[in-house]
């Protein structure tokens, strides 16, 4: 059998083996043509480890700059805590306040004080 294509492209080959793959699966019947295939065409591209590893450290090195740079930027902000809004509210000391007499009821406690 001879599937004719485009083999110049650098993920044209790939390509066509996740499109006769999928073609295969459809025509057992393990998948319907109804549903989509949840497998990426990107699974059949050859990717060089040495490349893929250099991306990834890339990233890593993006993320940790990222980071550094929101770390600057929050030591950068003037920071007072008095321009809060509740420390500005007035504070009462309840201590001092009167109690009056017969307000609060006691409740007896059980089995306490009992002879």
């Amino acid at each position: 059998i001879a599937i004719r294509c485009n083999n110049k492209g650098i993920h044209s080959v790939g390509l066509m083996w996740w499109m006769l793959g999928r073609e295969v699966l459809r025509l057992r019947g393990t998948i319907s043509r109804e549903v989509p295939w949840e497998v990426m065409p990107d699974l059949y591209f050859y990717r060089d480890p040495e490349e893929a590893e250099k991306e990834e450290q890339q990233a890593l090195e993006a993320k940790q700059k990222e980071a550094a740079e929101n770390l600057q930027q929050l030591g950068q902000q003037d920071w007072n805590p008095t321009d809060i809004s509740l420390a500005s509210a007035e504070v009462t000391d309840w201590a001092s306040e009167p109690v009056a007499s017969g307000t609060v009821p006691v409740a007896p406690v059980a089995g306490f004080g009992t002879a």
